[in-house]
């Protein structure tokens, strides 16, 4: 999937599969979510929109359930406070 960078708030990052109604979005910590059933015009609104970070929380956060997604590495990212408090 392409991505397109945003640099909007948390948003670094947002690409759309037509096929499969799929939005991905890459906050800045890395992690990525994945939106289904989003439509296009909502994805066109999003990529468009002069603030990116307060149109995705209006319309796809508040909207939609996200599933993470795997990193395109495919390693996952470990929160860095793991290191001081334990991931228990």
């Amino acid at each position: 999937m392409q991505m397109q960078a945003l640099h909007s708030g948390r948003l670094r990052a947002a690409g759309y599969d037509r096929s499969q109604r799929r939005l991905r979005v890459e906050l800045d910590d890395g992690t990525l979510l994945d939106y289904t059933g989003v439509g296009e015009e909502l994805w066109r609104r999003l990529a468009s929109a002069s603030s990116a970070w307060s149109f995705y929380r209006d319309n796809i956060e508040e909207e939609f359930s996200a599933r993470r997604a795997a990193s395109a590495s495919g390693v996952a990212r470990s929160n860095p406070l793991d290191a001081l408090f334990g991931d228990d």
